[in-house]
């Protein structure tokens, strides 16, 4: 359809192109009427006897307005609007009906049938080229549609392109974040500590680990940054870095200590050395949420900081749950924020439970959250299973309590048995 070329678009010959116009009428004096004064208008005229003649024409050429009787032998105008109508097309043809008839019945057939407007016979030449010229306004807007239409279809493409290329580097990123945690089982002698990490997209801001300190000492944490995707996985990779135990010099929680053997800060100097890098020196909107704990494997006495996690829990080796921790500030949100060790005892068989708030704010199918007494639930449910099972079973379970697996925030912890060293 030539619709934008008369409307200042397609030049031909440094002229817009004419509209193509068929004018459908059983009688030729009728037609030559038309079609005289159709081209006076400047309009590319084509005549047609029949509605059979005029559906041929339409299936192999295009126009951008049509003039049809509506009572004509064989196929009327109305049964020739509905073929047109249905003949495939991308763009869209003007139909007018020239009618003697003025029912509203009749009318709305017409409407239904797919015409755009109606004229009555005698045509007056003015009224005509006034309906042309709002058919023309139409078809321009219809145009204009149609280009943009192209345009966002374009566009939506190269976002799709877009869309794919980071879907590939997030499903890459998850591989290596899923490395953060290279072990997900390590045995210390005196204990072992069990980890998962679920990130809730294809990068989350959970992190959990461990690292020795000595040979009768190690650390535990868990920890949970604000917010989701990309900036957040950044800023567990730095944290990683952070509390690695395979490079105990970068390690800030490791200290050197006499005869240049290697010392760690207590737990909650390691949170106050943490809130100053993120204040002061990485200067970030984030903030992250910690549970850290530093155990001796031969007492199994335990000094551990919460800020602003999810409470630390002991399971006893009788089933017996106790909640410990303090609450406090998260890290990265005040200047200056002091933080409050708690200390606790665990016994050879007793476990430390540390996990994110993607466990205890999981909601139900009715927006309730599982809670701190949700969680104590399905802890005793399986105090039973090893850790790495008992891991295992609080996703199925609240999977079951969620409706699904596709949980709304990161699902991480670390399970610390103490075995005592002397069952080693």
């Amino acid at each position: 359809m030539n619709v934008q070329s008369a409307l200042g678009g397609e030049m031909i010959g440094g002229a817009p192109a004419a509209l193509r116009v068929l004018v459908v009428d059983d009688s030729k004096a009728q037609r030559k009427i038309l079609s005289l004064s159709l081209a006076r208008w400047g309009y590319d005229v084509v005549e047609a006897a029949s509605g059979d003649e005029a559906l041929a024409l339409c299936r192999v050429e295009t126009f951008d307005l049509v003039l049809s009787d509506w009572m004509m032998p064989g196929m009327t105008g109305l049964d020739f609007c509905r073929e047109f109508r249905s003949l495939p097309c991308d763009a869209y043809g003007y139909f007018i009906l020239l009618t003697s008839k003025s029912e509203k019945a009749e009318i709305a057939d017409g409407l239904h049938a797919g015409a755009d407007d109606f004229l009555t016979k005698p045509v007056s030449l003015d009224e005509l080229r006034a309906r042309l010229r709002a058919g023309e306004r139409i078809l321009g807007m219809q145009q204009e549609l149609v280009d943009k239409n192209r345009l966002v279809g374009s566009t939506l493409l190269e976002l799709q392109k877009l869309y794919d290329s980071l879907d590939r580097d997030l499903i890459e990123a998850r591989k290596l974040q899923q490395t953060l945690v290279r072990d997900k089982f390590r045995d210390f002698g005196g204990g072992t500590a069990s980890m998962l990490l679920r990130p809730s997209g294809h990068v989350g801001g959970d992190l959990v680990g461990c690292f020795e300190i000595s040979a009768s000492r190690i650390a535990v944490y868990s920890v949970d940054v604000s917010g989701h995707g990309v900036a957040s996985a950044m800023m567990t990779a730095r944290l990683s870095g952070l509390l690695s135990g395979g490079s105990p010099e970068q390690n800030l929680a490791l200290s050197l200590g006499k005869g240049g053997l290697r010392e760690a800060w207590p737990p909650e100097v390691v949170a106050s050395r943490l809130n100053r890098l993120m204040i002061e020196e990485l200067m970030v909107e984030q903030y992250f949420t910690m549970a850290y704990a530093e155990i001796d494997l031969e007492t199994g006495k335990v000094w551990l900081v919460q800020a602003g996690h999810p409470h630390p829990v002991i399971m006893r080796k009788s089933g017996k749950i106790d909640t410990v921790g303090a609450g406090g500030l998260p890290i990265g949100l005040i200047p200056g924020a002091s933080f409050e060790r708690v200390e606790a005892t665990l016994e050879p068989g007793d476990r430390l439970v540390l996990l994110s708030d993607g466990v205890t704010e999981c909601p139900d199918i009715a927006g309730f959250e599982l809670g701190e007494d949700g969680l104590e639930s399905m802890l005793r449910t399986n105090h039973t299973l090893d850790s790495p099972a008992l891991l295992e079973a609080i996703i199925a379970d609240l999977t079951q309590f969620h409706g699904n697996s596709d949980f709304p925030d990161d699902v991480s912890g670390v399970v610390f048995d103490f075995n005592g060293r002397s069952s080693a």
